[in-house]
């Protein structure tokens, strides 16, 4: 059983976790994930790495509530339990070598993006921070960024907050301007990523974007996270989760993730309304 230290409402649909894991905080690295469940009878899920303290054993975990697994993790409070906390799996972020670096942050991929821009930050490098939400009330660890980044830019798509438009309008700007970026490191939805790869491959920009979104089982064995990479099939939870963007078809994962859209909505739907009955 893995106790929760901490929690922390980021928004109305966004939780923070500090759980009680020291073997994984011993190991863990930006870019890693681990797979929880919330209870014996509860689905495997995979969650990213949001943040780490060797000294006091705690990985920080942040989620949005979207199904029943993530509504029942967050009906868990400060003290309680979840049954298993595995990791740290995957590839941890390449940041050796890096000395300016932009990072691109869409929702509540900002949460995979902070432990990596916090690295490079401990590392010297300087880095530039461009984090996008759909509106002001979606906003995420805009303290937090700008704690670790040498600039930080905010993007909400109404205009509610910071600068109205999408990410990829400060990112050209600046490499227009001629910032001349080492690495350009995307984490977001798929079309967001898509996007940032368009801006940065004219420029020949080098852009890594992480395929977080697309996990499912965590372990290669469900296939839900294949994707083509330069023309080879990859998986994002064991090859990965970060890929070349100039590689990655996001054409095909957006094709495949899209195709059961309809079919995750009723489950998600069952699920809550489980949910409101067990609690009931």
């Amino acid at each position: 059983m893995y106790k929760i230290v901490k929690k922390r409402e980021l928004n109305s649909t966004v939780t923070m976790m500090d759980i009680l894991a020291p073997l994984v905080a011993k190991k863990a690295q930006a870019g890693q994930f681990v797979i929880l469940r919330v209870d014996a009878d509860g689905e495997r899920i995979p969650l990213t790495v949001a943040g780490f303290d060797r000294k006091a054993g705690t990985v920080k975990i942040i989620f949005q509530i979207v199904g029943g697994s993530t509504m029942r993790l967050n009906a868990k409070n400060e003290g309680e339990h979840i049954c298993d906390f595995v990791g740290p799996l995957g590839c941890e972020t390449k940041t050796e070598g890096l000395k300016k670096v932009c990072i691109v942050g869409g929702g509540v991929g900002c949460a995979i993006a902070l432990p990596v821009a916090q690295k490079l930050h401990e590392q010297g490098a300087e880095v530039h921070s461009i984090i996008g939400f759909r509106n002001k009330d979606l906003l995420i660890l805009e303290d937090e960024f700008k704690a670790c980044s040498n600039k930080l830019t905010v993007m909400t798509d109404d205009g509610s907050y910071g600068e109205k438009g999408v990410v990829t309008l400060p990112l050209k700007e600046a490499i227009v301007r001629g910032e001349n970026y080492d690495n350009v490191i995307a984490i977001g939805p798929l079309v967001m990523m898509k996007f940032v790869v368009a801006t940065t491959k004219p420029f020949k920009v080098p852009t890594t974007v992480s395929m977080n979104p697309i996990m499912i089982d965590g372990t290669g064995m469900c296939g839900g996270c294949r994707l083509t990479v330069g023309g080879k099939t990859k998986f994002a939870c064991v090859d990965g989760p970060d890929f070349d963007g100039f590689e990655v078809d996001f054409n095909e994962a957006m094709e495949r993730a899209n195709a059961y859209a309809e079919f995750e909505k009723r489950e998600r739907e069952a699920c809550c309304n489980l949910f409101k009955k067990e609690v009931k």
